[in-house]
């Protein structure tokens, strides 16, 4: 069936408390999507953010972001006063996020949040936290002890903490209680608004695709409780991390940094703690985008301590063995493969093998830079895929019109008819609609005609990224018809095909 969906990051909704939240807005732009006729919300992870404040580098796979719970929906609830949060500074730009005031405000609204709700004593808070008990005990006792570490990461931590010493855990559990109950807290706050917000989008026909990295961060609970998991040394330290080698995005390559996967010991439990992780995506996300596929089937290995990733090789992954073991678990899953970047017979094997989607970005069909060529050209894009003019990793069509080599660009604009009239990014967007593809998403930027300065993430830089947020009334009634219209012409509105 012909789908079409919408790449919009929960923090870049409108509000006047710094970041985009699981509340109104969030459930405006639901609306919004309904009415254009467009049937998937395409998010990016909704993890706790650490380092950079990427979503890609998180303190924990399974927990949930606590910048996303709406405040004014504690309020209505009677967790918060209006009082509590409405006078704090969230920052002096309403487009861009002010990460650092984030986290100067949010934590202490919320501890005034998670106070009314402990004083309350609700059943469902207790029955919430021995149903995520698994990761939801190790993550809260984690956070505890990082803010009284002064956020340190827990590789500085005493040896007895490091090593997770029975007796030394304990004390930690009793030092710490009240800090637990307030993180153990604040994911119930989380999943609360989390699940409201997914079921108010099930009623209006939109379907929500999640994403999942395919690493996780070295300073995580998910690294600190599961140390066997991954490929660490005796002092529980990484001998080799992650990264790529130099491609279009970096001439020395990428070094992300994260410890490698024990993938032997992992096959050998049945991939047990992979399969929960993705077990845990289903419960929230109705279509999963896994992150890196490629690391499936091989996967990049720098020693550690590297600058760059000159003296990186590649390794073999767990291959079809481990979604066999996935689907055995939990049966056939609605997942999007992110086949990108540099592709082997064998990565392309794989993806076929499993049956997945695989991504096309049309942005790549005439960037030299990015290797260019025929297969991102929207004639060779096979039914099972889902199409993009860009991604989240992409610059916006406008932005790469003007950032794009001179040839390029002429390349693309005689190729796709670009009409200013019509406006350059939706003839971009027309390309992809009209593709073959089940599935078509464009980047909320794009519809607005945005530029670079809209930009969500530039790899390999730090700072400035993950930032952008929309303004106030840019999901629009003309907007939607316009949006509808469109995927009217191209049979992407549900059930026009039968």
């Amino acid at each position: 069936m012909r789908t079409s969906g919408i790449l919009m990051p929960v923090t870049s909704l409108p509000s006047p408390w710094g970041v985009g939240t699981l509340g109104a807005e969030a459930r405006r732009f639901v609306d919004f999507l309904a009415a254009a006729g467009v049937s998937v919300w395409q998010v990016l992870p909704v993890v706790p953010t650490s380092f950079g404040d990427s979503p890609y580098q998180s303190f924990s796979t399974f927990a949930g972001n606590p910048y996303l719970i709406d405040l004014d929906d504690l309020a209505q609830e009677g967790l918060l006063d209006h009082d509590d949060y409405a006078h704090r500074f969230w920052g002096d730009d309403p487009e861009r996020v002010d990460y650092g005031a984030l986290y100067r405000e949010r934590f202490a609204v919320l501890h005034r949040a998670a106070e009314r709700l402990l004083a309350s004593s609700r059943g469902d808070f207790e029955a919430f936290c021995e149903r995520e008990s698994a990761w939801l005990d190790d993550y809260a006792l984690f956070m505890a002890l990082k803010d009284a570490h002064g956020g340190a990461p827990w590789s500085m931590w005493e040896d007895g903490l490091r090593r997770r010493r029975a007796d030394v855990l304990a004390d930690a559990r009793t030092a710490y209680a009240r800090d637990i109950r307030f993180w153990k807290a604040v994911q119930y706050l989380f999943f609360c608004q989390w699940e409201r917000l997914h079921g108010y989008a099930r009623s209006a026909g939109v379907r929500i695709m999640g994403d999942l990295p395919f690493y996780v961060s070295g300073d995580s609970a998910d690294v600190w409780s599961r140390p066997e998991q991954f490929e660490l040394d005796a002092d529980l330290r990484p001998h080799e991390i992650a990264g790529v080698p130099p491609d279009a995005f970096s001439e020395i390559g990428q070094v992300w940094g994260n410890p490698l996967f024990d993938w032997e010991r992992m096959r050998d439990e049945g991939y047990r703690w992979w399969v929960d992780r993705v077990r845990a995506q289903f419960k929230l996300y109705d279509i999963v985008r896994i992150d890196h596929f490629r690391g499936f089937d091989s996967y990049f290995a720098i020693p550690a301590g590297s600058d760059t990733a000159a003296g990186g090789r590649w390794r073999p992954g767990p291959g079809i063995d481990f979604f066999r073991a996935l689907k055995d678990e939990l049966g056939p899953c609605e997942i999007v493969a992110e086949d990108l970047g540099y592709l082997t017979p064998s990565v392309r094997q794989l993806l076929a093998d499993t049956g997945f989607p695989g991504m096309k970005i049309l942005e790549f069909a005439f960037d030299t830079r990015d290797g260019g060529g025929a297969a991102y050209l929207p004639f060779s894009y096979p039914a099972n895929c889902v199409a993009y003019v860009g991604t989240h990793d992409n610059d916006t069509a406008l932005g790469w019109l003007q950032s794009a080599l001179p040839a390029d660009v002429a390349h693309a604009r005689e190729y796709l008819r670009l009409d200013p009239a019509e406006g350059e990014g939706w003839g971009f967007m027309r390309a992809i609609w009209a593709s073959p593809a089940d599935l078509a998403v464009v980047q909320m930027q794009d519809l607005l005609g945005l530029g670079s300065e809209a930009r969500i993430n530039t790899p390999s830089t730090i700072g400035g990224n993950w930032r952008w947020r929309a303004r106030p009334g840019f999901a629009s009634a003309d907007l939607a018809s316009r949006i509808h219209r469109r995927l009217e012409l191209y049979y992407r509105l549900s059930g026009q095909l039968g």
